[in-house]
């Protein structure tokens, strides 16, 4: 094996790609190999089907739309052919299709204006494996081979590429990178977020780097594209496993880290260039340290939001104001996320609406500068009355029924996107009324329990006190007992267990797929496990209705659970 060690600069392009914006999306790749180039990068590194944006979903189905990719990284490439990029390698994920024309996952090896070498990795968008690796190089433009991994000389350095999943297979192409002698791997990634998966990326990239003996580069997607976030935190970690370099969550940016590899002794599938680097000064490695558990949490809701928002064009939103802590916690959201000035707060009182929702409504409003005003619903409310007769929940329905339609109306007129306020405990038992509190385009709090609800609204405060700024949510939302406040001295807990209790049996029945028995086992009632689960089960259809929003849990209601809306199946038996 040759020993000698070459320096070399990557840099890790941690990029806001959009769905289907191929003209965007090629300029914003363009962008950042600029930016790389003039920071001395010989190799740029991008996510994983940058070029579509990421998860094109049912789209790769479409033939016009894999042409168009196809298509686009070629343009790319002849872009890249440009004197201000000269020596400079770019790795650019894209969409490509294979001969029998299915969709295929591939990155394409770029430099001095050719695509050197398309790897193509996983069939989409199920996922089924498919491994071909085509050097386009000239002379030798037919060739195709079936292989578990592609290992391209550059500046002399052996460098082997993974795509997304393969490094989460034991055994699979980082073991026969290992066995290749690959001195460097790059692996782009279009990784969502969940709670504490940071943790879970570093320990497997740490121990692939161990397995092979190399460096290891992974670089994520950041942005939001509809129920998912992409939260970035692209690592290095050196031929140890030890972490050398992190780039910030949740921040599109270009990194620079320079590493030392060895010069190639292996017979790669292709070389790309074998002209060494001379030496350069190099730059000070960076770290950045994660976010702690809710920091990350508010940080993918306010980027899930924003880009939701902005990438559906979209100048604004209006949510109901109703004092309660719900509400206040997404209208600080969405303030974060997208300003005061494009956030418009409605009140909608009824007869029942304490003086004290509108105090706390109006103090939020004033915290945070949002747009507010005061629309009361009883007229409305009464002339239903008036021309048909519905009392006790018909009712209750009734008022929340006419906020919808009351924000749906303003909606159309001025053009806002309506935010659903509900939170996860609500959605998993049904505690909504469809048409009702559970109208909108998107539901940034779908994904996250009542308790947490409350800890994030107190955790955004104290970040407001930590600046010397004025917390945005009143502390009378966050104290006060919940209320839909549909009927005189109505309390969510007329209806629900305590949400502490009630979110502690949620967790057990639908984050761990846990039985009446295992929840019985973690010291609740019987009766209780079973009338939860039974309301859990019973509200499926809601949820089917419920908008989109932002996943966060490793279980989100619409994109990881859905039960059948028609069942006679029942927990407890």
């Amino acid at each position: 094996m040759n020993t000698a060690i070459a320096p070399i600069r990557i840099g890790l392009a941690q990029v806001n790609p959009t769905v289907g914006d191929l003209s965007g999306n090629r300029e914003l790749i363009l962008k950042f190999a600029r930016h790389a180039k003039s920071g001395g990068a010989h190799i740029v590194l991008f996510p994983e089907m940058v070029l579509t944006g990421y998860p094109v979903e049912d789209l790769a189905m479409r033939p016009s739309f894999r042409d168009g990719s196809r298509r686009a990284i070629n343009e790319l490439a002849l872009a890249l052919a440009e004197s201000e990029f000269e020596d400079l390698v770019s790795v650019v994920g894209y969409l490509d299709e294979s001969e029998s024309g299915s969709p295929q996952n591939a990155i394409a090896i770029i430099y001095r204006g050719e695509i050197k070498a398309r790897y193509i990795k996983h069939h989409l968008p199920n996922y089924g494996v498919f491994d071909e690796f085509r050097n386009f190089t000239p002379g030798n433009k037919s060739l195709v081979a079936r292989i578990q991994c592609i290992v391209a000389r550059i500046h002399g350095i052996d460098v082997g590429f993974a795509i997304c999943q393969d490094i989460w297979e034991d055994g699979g192409p980082v073991a026969e990178l290992a066995n290749r002698g690959a001195a460097l791997l790059l692996v782009p990634n279009g990784s969502p977020y969940e709670k504490a998966k940071d943790d879970k990326r570093l320990e497997l990239a740490s121990r692939r780097a161990r397995e092979v003996g190399a460096p290891l580069v992974y670089v994520n997607m950041v942005g939001g594209q509809d129920d998912l976030v992409f939260d970035g935190d692209s690592i290095v970690v050196d031929a140890g496993g030890k972490l050398i370099a992190r780039s910030p969550q949740f921040v599109e940016g270009l990194a620079l880290v320079d590493l030392e590899a060895r010069l190639g002794s292996a017979d790669p599938d292709l070389v790309i260039t074998d002209i060494p680097i001379a030496k350069y000064e190099k730059l000070k490695v960076g770290k950045v340290d994660p976010l702690d558990g809710y920091g990350e949490i508010w940080e993918a809701l306010v980027l899930g939001l924003k880009d939701y928002v902005t990438k559906n064009g979209f100048k604004s939103v209006a949510l109901g104001l109703s004092g309660g802590i719900d509400s206040a916690l997404v209208a600080a959201i969405a303030v974060d996320a997208l300003g005061p000035q494009a956030v418009h707060a409605i009140a909608l009182p009824s007869r029942y609406s304490s003086t004290h929702s509108l105090e706390d409504a109006l103090a939020l409003a004033l915290n945070t500068g949002l747009n507010y005003r005061v629309i009361s619903i009883e007229p409305i409310v009464t002339a239903y009355l008036n021309s048909i007769n519905l009392d006790g929940l018909a009712e209750e329905n009734l008022q929340a029924r006419v906020r919808g339609t009351t924000l749906m109306g303003l909606s159309n007129q001025e053009g806002h996107l309506i935010l659903a306020t509900g939170n996860k405990s609500e959605l998993a038992v049904g505690y909504s009324t469809l048409y009702g509190d559970a109208v909108g385009g998107f539901a940034p709090i779908k994904d996250i329990f009542k308790v947490d609800v409350w800890n994030l609204a107190k955790w955004r405060n104290d970040q407001a006190i930590k600046r010397g700024e004025t917390p945005p949510i009143p502390a009378n939302s966050i104290s006060k007992e919940p209320s839909a406040e549909l009927r005189p001295g109505q309390k969510d807990s007329d209806s629900l267990p305590e949400y502490p209790i009630l979110d502690q049996i949620l967790a057990i029945y639908i984050e761990k797929a846990g039985s009446v028995d295992a929840i019985v086992a973690a010291g609740f009632d019987r009766a209780l496990a079973e009338k939860v689960i039974l309301m859990v089960d019973r509200a499926e259809f809601k949820r089917r209705q419920y908008p989109p929003g932002p996943k966060v849990t490793s279980l989100a209601f619409g994109k990881d659970r859905r039960l059948p809306m028609t069942s006679h199946w029942r927990e407890s038996r």
